[in-house]
């Protein structure tokens, strides 16, 4: 596996990540459309480019695939947790175990993309919950959690912080798309 530079000086709470493409034309305009225009259509072929990122990446698979959970409010305005429309159709393909209800958000937050990335971190400190009676079950296990963007990794690394207390092995951060930092493209 390859580590980045800034990984080295300062490494981030989850173990490896993963990304399909980067966040730049096409993609962040039919990301956009996936997600803020309920165009679920795109769910297959968005899906398809996580999949074959991971076939690519030639690593052993995890047990299990956790989308990153919407607060209550973003997903009645939504109708749907874009994260779960990727993970459950990546799952299937890679004939992974998939569970959207093991893994929780306890709290309502600020968009991140509102916010500097400096900012981002704290902005989702305490946000992420695993289910208590479910704890066990994350006891030893390898674990991806899907996103559909990566930008600065906080959530990601709060999520993985929380996995871990639970008892996970491994957790991963899988992105449909990431956001190149500046001047590296």
């Amino acid at each position: 596996m390859r580590v980045c530079g800034a990984c080295l000086v300062d490494p981030p709470a989850f173990d490896g990540a993963l990304a399909g493409v980067d966040y730049a034309h096409p993609w962040s305009a039919l990301i956009t459309q996936f997600k803020f225009h309920a165009m679920l259509d795109l769910g297959e072929a968005l899906s398809s480019l996580l999949q074959s990122a991971q076939e690519r990446a030639a690593s052993p698979l995890p047990q299990l695939l956790l989308p990153v959970p919407l607060s209550g409010q973003r997903l009645r305005e939504r109708g749907f947790n874009q994260a779960w429309e990727l993970t459950r159709r990546v799952a299937r393909a890679l004939h992974v175990e998939a569970d959207a209800r093991l893994l929780l958000r306890v709290k309502d937050t600020p968009h991140q993309l509102a916010l500097p990335p400096e900012q981002r971190a704290a902005n989702v400190r305490g946000v992420f919950a695993v289910e208590p009676l479910r704890r066990a079950e994350l006891s030893g296990r390898s674990v991806a959690v899907i996103d559909d963007v990566l930008t600065t990794g906080a959530t990601f690394a709060e999520i993985a912080r929380v996995l871990k207390q639970a008892g996970a092995s491994r957790v991963e951060a899988w992105a449909l798309a990431r956001t190149p930092r500046p001047g590296l493209g």
